[in-house]
C-alpha cells in the first residue's frame, strides 16, 4: 500500500496538470481571472506590437524597438486637436513617476504618442498639475515641462488600433516593455505607489539589466 501510494502521488499530479492545461487550452477555464494577477495595471491580452506601426517622429530618431534597446516606456497617448486637463496630467503623472525610480530611471523612457504633430495640437488647460507658468502652447509645454520626452505621430487609424482604451477612457496611459509590446495599461484607478510596484518589479525580474 506504501508503495503504491508513493507511485500514486506523482501521477495524481501529472494526471491533475493535464487536466488543467487541457481546459485552460480550450478556454474552459480561467486561471488567472481566478487566482488574479500581482500586476496592479491592466494586462493587454495579447499585447500589442509598435514594431508593426509607422511612427514619424517631431524630433531626433524613432527609438526602435529593440530587446537591445533595455529600456521600458511610459507611454502617454492622445487623440483630437487639443491636449486638455486629462492629458496635460497623464504627462505630469508619468514624469514624476518616472523621477521617483531614482536609480533606475536610465532604464525608462516616457514617450507622447498622438494621430498629429505638437505643433498642431493646442494646449487646452487653464493651469499645469503643478502650478508652474502655463506656457505659451503645447510645443512650449514638452520643451519646458517634459525634456526627454519623445513625441511620436501615427496615422488616426494606427492609433485606434493601438489605444482603444485610451479612447474610451481619457485618463489611460501604458507601459512598454523594452521590445515595443504595448503591455499594461493604467488609469485614474490605479495610484501612484501601484505604479511604482509594478515598474519594480518588472524592472527586477526583466532581466535586461
Amino acid at each position: 500500500m506504501v508503495l503504491l501510494l508513493i507511485a500514486g502521488i506523482p501521477v495524481t499530479v501529472i494526471l491533475a496538470a493535464t487536466w488543467l492545461w487541457w481546459f485552460v487550452v480550450r478556454g474552459d477555464l480561467d486561471l488567472v481571472g481566478m487566482l488574479g494577477t500581482a500586476n496592479r495595471g491592466e494586462l493587454i491580452q495579447p499585447p500589442r506590437a509598435l514594431a508593426q506601426v509607422e511612427f514619424t517622429a517631431a524630433r531626433g530618431a524613432v527609438p526602435p524597438w529593440a530587446d537591445r534597446d533595455h529600456q521600458w516606456s511610459l507611454l502617454v497617448a492622445n487623440s483630437g486637436p487639443d491636449c486638455g486637463p486629462q492629458c496635460e496630467h497623464n504627462l505630469y503623472l508619468t514624469r514624476q513617476i518616472h523621477m521617483a525610480m531614482g536609480k533606475e530611471v536610465p532604464r525608462i523612457r516616457r514617450l507622447y504618442v498622438a494621430d498629429r504633430s505638437p505643433m498642431e495640437t493646442a494646449l487646452a488647460v487653464a493651469e499645469l498639475s503643478d502650478q508652474r507658468p502655463l506656457p505659451v502652447d503645447f510645443p512650449a509645454l514638452l520643451a519646458t515641462e517634459h525634456r526627454g520626452l519623445s513625441p511620436l505621430q501615427i496615422e488616426a487609424a494606427a492609433f485606434q488600433d493601438l489605444f482603444p482604451e485610451q479612447l474610451a477612457a481619457a485618463d489611460t496611459w501604458y507601459l512598454v516593455d523594452p521590445a515595443g509590446w504595448l503591455m499594461m495599461a493604467y488609469d485614474g484607478d490605479d495610484s501612484y505607489k501601484d505604479v511604482i510596484s509594478d515598474l519594480k518589479f518588472l524592472l527586477k525580474n526583466s532581466g535586461d539589466q
